[in-house]
């Protein structure tokens, strides 16, 4: 990671309230977690406890790292609010592919994209395809899967 990372600011503040949870709670949790399995007096080689105690320890310090890294790289876009009808980053777009009911996406950074959450990420095939555009634009976005199209039906 060695560019600036698009984040609304909502997205950023996602991001920082994870890490002051990981440095705050998750990370006594854990210590917590080693000091019992070694104070249970098995074998710390074979305790199974010590064992996922330290690997879980490895996964909040190796996230802590790259969210360090993340919020050190970002850059706070605004949201858009239709002020010029062009999809950028913040932007809501309601989209429609032939035969297929609308859907709405919010164009985000790929730190905060969750398409379960209708967020996708500007550099993602189908953000790519609509950044720059307006409504009444088709595009035609490139998947893996295949080509398709998609009209833009509304911007805000």
């Amino acid at each position: 990671m060695s560019s600036t990372m698009y984040v609304t600011e909502a997205g950023f503040n996602k991001l920082r309230a994870e890490l002051d949870h990981l440095k705050k709670h998750r990370r006594l949790e854990v210590a917590e977690r080693l000091h019992n399995a070694i104070d249970d007096g098995a074998d710390v080689l074979e305790n199974a406890e010590y064992e996922a105690a330290m690997n879980e320890q490895a996964f909040v310090e190796g996230r802590i790292s790259e969210l360090e890294v993340m919020l050190s790289l970002v850059k706070i876009v605004e949201s858009k609010n239709n002020n010029n009808g062009i999809v950028d980053i913040g932007s809501a777009v309601t989209i429609q592919e032939e035969d297929f009911d609308p859907e709405v996406y919010e164009v985000v950074g790929m730190a905060e994209s969750d398409t379960d959450s209708g967020k996708i990420s500007h550099d993602s095939p189908l953000g790519r395809a609509l950044m720059q555009h307006k409504a009444g634009d088709t595009v035609t976005v490139k998947a893996p899967a295949g080509s398709f199209d998609v009209k833009i039906l509304k911007v805000e």
